[in-house]
């Protein structure tokens, strides 16, 4: 099921600074405040996991982008591009049923990400958990 929201193109250009030119280590997407239109609410050039993590809301629902780095063992240091659906237990109900319907409008357009994590909570957004699911992955 599609909303009709519409995508930023500014949404697009930092992704590819992101992908490209690792000129961002993590973008922050929202709904604009009358559910329209995705746009950037945040594009971090530097930080953390937590750091990272600490951006998503707690009672909001975001799409977030993160160039995740991680070392393989005997392997070395890998990134993957992780494309996050945050949709937290205790945002509203409305927020959540258009967040849902309009992920595919974002998440088709950017093209080379190499995982896709849904969190409901912290805990399924924890480096841990995100870090076993990249590195099970065949991308």
């Amino acid at each position: 099921m599609s909303s009709g929201v519409s995508v930023n193109d500014k949404c697009l250009e930092s992704f590819q600074l992101l992908k490209l030119k690792k000129q961002y280590k993590y973008i922050i997407y929202k709904l604009n405040d009358d559910n329209t239109e995705i746009i950037v609410e945040e594009a971090s050039e530097a930080g953390t996991y937590d750091d990272f993590i600490n951006a998503l809301p707690e009672t909001e629902c975001r799409y977030a982008v993160l160039d995740l780095e991680y070392e393989k063992p005997g392997e070395g240091m890998r990134n993957k591009i992780c494309f996050y659906a945050w949709s937290p237990d205790n945002s509203k109900v409305k927020q959540k049923m258009v967040f849902a319907s309009s992920k595919d409008a974002l998440r088709k357009r950017l093209v080379g990400i190499a995982a896709e994590i849904q969190g409901t909570d912290y805990d399924e957004v924890s480096f841990e958990t995100v870090l076993e699911k990249v590195s099970r992955s065949t991308f």
